[in-house]
Order: structure tokens, then C-alpha cells, then sequence
């Protein structure tokens, strides 16, 4: 008798113990995961297409995922290349002796402006420009110094890649069966849960195609900026800009600030300025104005609660946070609208 009354509690707290173990074992992959679930939501009608001169659910997905990775891969190596060998143009001018004596007297011609406005802070640039050597010294023994934590973070880079096609495949193929699964297991009703499904597959469409549209305007407006104000490769650093918005807390402004300094540099402070203004007023405003307005058009969550999503998301979740940061919310939407919906249109299971 007593063990019949203790077994659910049992249960309960070894159901609990591996609730959390199963969260720490998950907890490396968590990333790759979520975004595996995500590209399959927004890559089904891709795959649906596919299906239908492929048969079979397992080949059609593995031809999806090639074909996806093949539009993902190529052009990053392209511009991978390109910017690699963009950076040992730009290196190998700036460590010669012409390339020093120009950057210091660039330095110097800074310092003489700055002094113009603020006067007596322009000698802040004076150290700076005979500081120049030690400086290269420092950051080239903090490279090597650091050598073995950048092969890790690149090695972890590739196997998270690795577990993204992987789960992006399973998703693919067997999408339906862990739907089935989740609303066999879901106390909610089936109408309900699908109401849930339905709702939040219109979230994750609307925020990363918004996501994609933002990321092309931006990099439009910073290869035309590039070009307005005189930058070379001006269509290559607009593709860069492109890639760029999607990481959180940098964006375009990884490749806007070397544009402005590369001005600042060859002594265009005026141009330098313009480009700087550039950024702030047209890249700028269309990621924090026109990003939550496209964002929230399938979320039924207002613009501004999408824009709090994405910083808070991002605080707490890290880089996912621009993703499920905006869902989280709309996944509390359709919830309180379950609640809100008659009961007759709910079926019990």
C-alpha cells in the first residue's frame, strides 16, 4: 500500500532528474537545434517542392539540405576569399615603411583636427603615432598567444554546422511524425494545438523573412553609401553588409566602421563624416524602425513588443534572442488567445 502511494511521487522526481540532465546533455546543440527547426519551417514549401520530382521523403529532404547548403556555402567561401584577400592587400600596404609613415602622418593630421575643435586633445594622438610598432608587436603576441582558443572555437564552429544539417535533415523528414508526437503528448486539444502550430509557423516565416528582407535593404544602403562616398569594391562590401546584419549586437556596423576609418585614413575627414552620418540616419533607422514593423506583420505582436523581444532576447538568449526572443512572445499571444477562443471550437483528445 505505502509503495503504491509513494510511486508517482517516484516518478515525478525521476521524470525530473531527467528532464535536467536531458537539458545539460542538449545544452551544447541547443543553437544548431533551434535553427535546424527554424530552417525547416521556412524551408518547407522548398521541400514540398522538391518531393514532388523526388520521391521519397528521405531523398527529397537529403536534396534539400544539399541544395540549401550549396546556397549557403558558396557564398560565404566567395566572400570569405574576396575579404581575405582584401585584408592582405590592405596588410601588406599598411607594414611596409611607405605604409607606416602614412598611417602615422594620418594619425598625426586626426590629432591636428581634433585639436582644432577640442584644443589640447589632439596630443593624445601624438603618443599614439609613435606608438605605432609597439602596438603591432602586441597584437601580433596576442594572436599567437591565443592561436589555440581560435583553432577550438573554429573546430566547434564546424561540428555546430555539422549538427545543424544533420537536425535540419531529420526535420525535414520526419517534421510530421514529431509534430504528431508533440500533440499526442500536449494536454491541450488537437484543435488547439494545432491552432498553436499554425500560429507560431506564421511567427518564425514572418520574423526571418523580415529578418532576410532588412539584411538585404541594409546591405543595399551600405554598398550604395560605399559607392557615394568613394570606397572601393563598394558591391562586395554591400554583399558583406548583407551577411553582417544578421549578427546581433554588430550588424553593418562591421563593415561601416572600416569604411570610416579607412577615410579617416587617407585624409578624407569630410567624406569620413558623411559616410558616418550615412550610417546612423539610412543603415541605421531601417534596422530600428522598419526591422520590428516587418517582423510583426505574422506575429500578431505589435512593433514595439518585437523590438523589446529582439534586445531582451538577446540578452538572455545570446545570439538565438533575436529569433526566439519575438517568438517567445508570440507564443504567449496564441496562448492567451486560446483562452480567449469559444469552447466550442475546442475537441477533446
Amino acid at each position: 500500500m505505502r509503495a503504491e502511494i509513494l510511486r508517482p511521487y517516484f516518478l515525478l522526481i525521476l521524470l525530473a532528474l531527467l528532464f535536467v540532465t536531458t537539458a545539460y546533455i542538449i545544452q551544447p546543440f541547443f543553437g544548431p537545434l533551434v535553427l535546424a527547426t527554424i530552417a525547416a519551417v521556412v524551408l518547407q514549401p522548398l521541400y514540398a517542392w522538391v518531393l514532388r520530382y523526388i520521391p521519397g521523403r528521405a531523398m527529397a529532404a537529403l536534396a534539400t539540405v544539399v541544395l540549401t547548403s550549396v546556397c549557403i556555402v558558396l557564398p560565404l567561401f566567395f566572400l570569405g576569399s574576396q575579404i581575405f584577400n582584401e585584408a592582405r592587400s590592405l596588410s601588406t600596404s599598411f607594414t611596409g615603411t611607405n605604409g607606416h609613415t602614412y598611417v602615422s602622418t594620418t594619425i598625426d593630421n586626426i590629432g591636428l583636427l581634433v585639436d582644432r575643435v577640442i584644443p589640447g586633445a589632439g596630443g593624445v594622438f601624438d603618443t599614439l603615432g609613435g606608438d605605432l610598432d609597439q602596438y603591432a608587436r602586441m597584437a601580433v603576441s596576442y594572436l599567437a598567444t591565443h592561436l589555440g582558443s581560435v583553432a577550438t572555437s573554429i573546430a566547434a564552429f564546424f561540428l555546430s554546422l555539422l549538427i545543424f544539417f544533420i537536425s535540419f535533415y531529420y526535420m525535414l523528414k520526419d517534421g510530421p511524425q514529431f509534430k504528431k508526437a508533440i500533440i499526442a503528448l500536449s494536454p491541450l486539444s488537437d484543435t488547439d494545438d494545432e491552432f498553436v502550430f499554425t500560429r507560431l509557423g506564421s511567427a518564425i516565416n514572418s520574423i526571418i523573412k523580415g529578418s532576410f528582407t532588412i539584411g538585404l535593404i541594409q546591405g543595399t544602403l551600405t554598398g550604395f553609401g560605399f559607392f557615394l562616398f568613394g570606397i572601393p569594391n563598394f558591391v562586395l562590401w554591400g554583399m558583406v553588409a548583407t551577411f553582417a546584419s544578421f549578427i546581433p549586437g554588430v550588424g553593418t556596423s562591421l563593415v561601416l566602421v572600416p569604411g570610416i576609418a579607412f577615410l579617416l585614413f587617407t585624409g578624407d575627414t569630410t567624406v569620413a563624416l558623411g559616410l558616418a552620418l550615412w550610417s546612423i540616419l539610412a543603415v541605421g533607422l531601417v534596422d530600428n524602425f522598419l526591422g520590428p514593423r516587418l517582423m510583426s506583420r505574422g506575429t500578431e505582436v505589435h512593433p514595439l513588443l518585437v523590438l523589446v523581444g529582439v534586445l531582451g532576447g538577446l540578452a538572455l538568449f545570446g545570439p538565438l534572442g533575436i529569433f526566439l526572443g519575438p517568438l517567445t512572445l508570440s507564443f504567449l499571444f496564441v496562448l492567451l488567445g486560446i483562452l480567449e477562443r469559444p469552447p466550442k471550437t475546442q475537441k477533446a483528445k
